[in-house]
C-alpha cells in the first residue's frame, strides 16, 4: 500500500515540477529570462515563493531541469540507435522518434535561440550537441561518399528547418511536419542507397 501511495505523491510532485517548467517557460517567452523573478513566476503559478523554492532554488535551476527533462528522449535514442543494425529501417525509425522528441521540446528550443548567452553560460547546449553526434555518428555511414554523409546531417536539420525557419511558410503545422518528414526520409534513403550502390 505504502508504494503505490509513495508513486502517486510522487507523481503529484512531479506534475507541480513540470507546471512550475511550463508556467517559467512561458513567462520567460513573453517577458525574457533576465527580465522574469522568481517571484512573478510563483505569482503566476498561485503558490508562494516557498513551494516554488520547494522544487527550485533559482531560474537557472529551472532552465537546466527542463532541458535534462526534454533531452533525455535524445539520450535514449542515440542508446537506442546504438544497438541496432544499420539498416535503412533503423536510420528512418531514428528520424521519426528524433522528430517526435523535437515537437515535444519545441517550447525549449525557441528559448535556446532567444537566449543564447544564457545557454552558453549554463552550459546546456554542450549535452544538447553531444547528443546530437551520437545520433549523427549512428545516422552515418564512415565508408559512405562524403555527399551521402552530409545527405544523413541533413536529414536532421531538415527537422530543425521545419521547426524554426519554415513556420511562417505553411499554416497547418501537421502539413509543414508531413512536408519535412518527408524530405527527412528521402535524404536518408538516399544516402543509405549510394551506401549501397557502393558494396
Amino acid at each position: 500500500m505504502g508504494v503505490t501511495m509513495d508513486g502517486t505523491k510522487q507523481q503529484r510532485r512531479g506534475n507541480t515540477r513540470q507546471r512550475i517548467q511550463d508556467v517559467a517557460l512561458a513567462l520567460f517567452a513573453e517577458q525574457g529570462y533576465e527580465k522574469t523573478s522568481l517571484r512573478e513566476i510563483a505569482e503566476r503559478l498561485g503558490v508562494t515563493k516557498a513551494a516554488l523554492y520547494y522544487h527550485f532554488k533559482s531560474k537557472e535551476e529551472i532552465i537546466v531541469s527542463l532541458f535534462e527533462d526534454l533531452t533525455r528522449p535524445l539520450g535514449e535514442l542515440v542508446e537506442w540507435g546504438r544497438q541496432q543494425p544499420p539498416t535503412l529501417e533503423t536510420k528512418q525509425e531514428i528520424i521519426r522518434r528524433y522528430s517526435a522528441a523535437l515537437a515535444a521540446a519545441a517550447p525549449l528550443f525557441r528559448f535556446m535561440q532567444e537566449n543564447q548567452a544564457t545557454v552558453r553560460e549554463l552550459r546546456i547546449g554542450d549535452t544538447f550537441r553531444q547528443r546530437m553526434m551520437g545520433l549523427r555518428n549512428i545516422l552515418i555511414d564512415p565508408d559512405a561518399r562524403l555527399a551521402d554523409q552530409v545527405r544523413s546531417v541533413s536529414a536532421l536539420f531538415t527537422l530543425h528547418a521545419g521547426m524554426f525557419i519554415l513556420q511562417d511558410i505553411e499554416s497547418d503545422p501537421e502539413k509543414r511536419r508531413e512536408a519535412v518528414m518527408e524530405v527527412a526520409i528521402d535524404l536518408i534513403t538516399q544516402a543509405h542507397q549510394g551506401t549501397r550502390d557502393r558494396d
